[in-house]
């Protein structure tokens, strides 16, 4: 029953991206582009997601989910350098290509070569935080 909910979970989220326009790299570029064309639309993304975000973790913070981990019950402040460098990374990634991974997996369903060129950038990217060491992470 996990895996039927975790796959129309998936699916609503598939969904959801693409009525958005998040699947369309120029249209993120677009957002992303403060002081050229900005493309102010993608806020109403944000604008229905955040909230609906914040209402579930109030409601479940602390609580079990059904993969076995639990919903943190309070936020993580910690900042350390491989947190800023990651993010700084996928920031990077995400302005330059407008795609961020999960648009790049839905994108799967027409692969193009700018899709595949993508996922394997963020696969190489993944390959090499395991070079890091373990005390590091």
């Amino acid at each position: 029953m996990k895996s039927v909910v975790a796959f129309a979970c998936g699916v609503l989220f598939a969904v959801g991206l693409g009525v958005s326009g998040m699947l369309q790299p120029a249209k993120v570029v677009g957002f992303l582009d403060f002081f050229g064309d900005w493309d102010p639309t993608l806020l109403g993304v944000m604008a229905g997601a955040i909230p609906v975000y914040f209402v579930a973790w109030v409601w479940k913070r602390g609580a079990p989910t059904p993969w076995g981990s639990r919903v943190p019950a309070q936020a993580n402040h910690a900042l350390d350098g491989r947190l800023v460098l990651g993010a700084s990374l996928f920031g990077v990634g995400w302005g330059l290509a407008g795609v961020c991974p999960a648009p790049a997996v839905t994108n799967l369903a027409a692969p193009s070569a700018f899709t595949l060129s993508v996922l394997a950038s963020m696969l190489i990217g993944v390959a090499l935080s395991f070079l890091v060491p373990a005390r590091a992470r």
